[in-house]
Order: C-alpha cells, then sequence, then structure tokens
C-alpha cells in the first residue's frame, strides 16, 4: 500500500474536484513515484493507544469546559455565594460546590444556581476519575511499546503517546530522521532573502506531534541546564527566541527518532 497526499490546490482550482479525479490523481501519483508513503499501520500497540488517548483528550476537554462553566457562574452568582466561591483553587471548588445544598435555600435563584454549580463540579469529578482510569490503562501499553522513550528528560506519559501515534505501530516505514522531523513540522525552511540567510518554522506537519516536541522544549528550558546554556549562546549569536526554539524542537526530533527505531 502506498500512501497519497492530497491532491494539488492549483490543479483542483483548473479541473475541479471530484471522486474520480480523485482517483486518477492518486493513481498517477502512485504510477510515477511521487507518491511513495507507507502507510501508518493500525493493528498493534500503538493503535491501542491512540483510541484510549482520543477518549482521555475528550474527557479532559469536557473537564476544562465545566471548570470554565463553573468559574462564570460564579461571576454572576448572588454576592453571598460568589464571595465564598471566587478564590477557592480548582480542587477546592468542586468539593465545595458538589457539597451544596440547593433546597435548603428560600431564594430560587440562589437554588438554581447552587444547583447548576453541584451538577458541574460533580461532572468534573467524574470525568476526573474517568480520566485516570484511562491512564492505568495506558500506563502498562506505553511501557510495552516505548519503554525508553519515558526516560527521555520531558517526556511524560502524554508526550509519548502522542509522538507513538504519530510514527504508528510500524515506525520502520519513516525513511531517516530527516523524514520523522518533516512529519512533526519541525524541518527548516529556507526563507532567506537577500544578504539576509535564514530559516523559518513549519507550518505544515503532524501539528500534535510538533505540539508534543514544543513541551519536551519547554520543559527543558525549565530545568535543564544545557538546554538554556544553548538558548542564551544562540541568542547572543543573534538569532531570535523563536528560531532557537526551532532549533531545539529539531534536535529533540533527532533524539526521539532513535527511541521509537529501537522500538
Amino acid at each position: 500500500m502506498i500512501e497519497v497526499d492530497r491532491p494539488n490546490r492549483q490543479a483542483r482550482r483548473t479541473q475541479g474536484k471530484s471522486d474520480p479525479l480523485d482517483a486518477v490523481e492518486a493513481a498517477r501519483a502512485a504510477l510515477s513515484g511521487r507518491a511513495h508513503g507507507h502507510p501508518r499501520g493500525r493493528d498493534g500497540v500503538v493503535e491501542a493507544i491512540r483510541v484510549l488517548v482520543v477518549a482521555k483528550r475528550s474527557a479532559r476537554g469536557a473537564r476544562v469546559r465545566a471548570i470554565n462553566q463553573m468559574r462564570h457562574l460564579i461571576y454572576s452568582a448572588p454576592d453571598e455565594l460568589r464571595l465564598r466561591l471566587k478564590a477557592l483553587s480548582i480542587t477546592e471548588l468542586v468539593a465545595t460546590a458538589s457539597a451544596l445544598r440547593p433546597k435548603r435555600c428560600g431564594d430560587p435563584v440562589m437554588a438554581a444556581t447552587q444547583a447548576a454549580l453541584r451538577s458541574l463540579a460533580r461532572r468534573v469529578h467524574a470525568l476526573g476519575e474517568e480520566m485516570r482510569l484511562l491512564e492505568q490503562l495506558l500506563q502498562p501499553l506505553l511501557e510495552a511499546a516505548a519503554p525508553a522513550l519515558l526516560s527521555v528528560r520531558g517526556v511524560g506519559p502524554d508526550t509519548a503517546a502522542t509522538l507513538l501515534i504519530t510514527a504508528g505501530d510500524h515506525p520502520e516505514r519513516l525513511r531517516s530522521e530527516a523524514a520523522w522531523a518533516h512529519l512533526c513540522g519541525v524541518s527548516p525552511l529556507p526563507a532567506s532573502s537577500g544578504k539576509l540567510i535564514r530559516h523559518r518554522l513549519d507550518r505544515g506537519g503532524d501539528r500534535q506531534a510538533n505540539s508534543a516536541l514544543w513541551r519536551i522544549v519547554m520543559v527543558r528550558l525549565a530545568c535543564d541546564p544545557e538546554t538554556q546554556r544553548y538558548v542564551e549562546r544562540r541568542t547572543k549569536e543573534g538569532k531570535s527566541r523563536r528560531e532557537a526554539m526551532r532549533m531545539l524542537k529539531r534536535y529533540v526530533a533527532r533524539e526521539i527518532y532513535a527511541y521509537l527505531r529501537a522500538t
């Protein structure tokens, strides 16, 4: 099997778009050798990780939305309730709101607000428990798929899962670490003009993997003296912080590739 990219946009504008035209373009790309990528496999441990990550991201997003809704309700709540809840942390807010007793209140607005906050708080708690359960299911799969990857500085379970999903069940389909960097959107793209020689960020590639590499770099910037010295050195050479971050993500992609090939 050969993975074919989407049709050229210029060709679509001149020739139109339809399923038959897309099929013909895909066949031409495969026969000419222009398309030569191997598709990701979906028959191993990484596929199991992917489906659990989908559920976990959904639960995390729903939890964040519920917490934001609680905060917004507190802003417009009666003064007594707002003063009681506005300064609490998320953990304290969920625990306090879950214990509210709206039936004991005679004011209908106060009672309705307390009922809404209690419902949202219990939803946040349930979603947190769901996320913890999914994390317990993910951990042994991650250790089976790439145990060494979890030992890399800055790589946590979420980051490791994202990078493994991008690589797929058959990382040998990645021809080189340069191909892996391009897949993650961290390949340096020439952006020189006149006497100015520079490269810019790649805005293509898998954005989830790109975000995972960014998180690794940010963790290392916070606690790794070697990374901090590197950014300082590049800044003194005239590079911007954004360019230094691009270089760091490229180096991290090279480091991660070695662990992916070893799985």
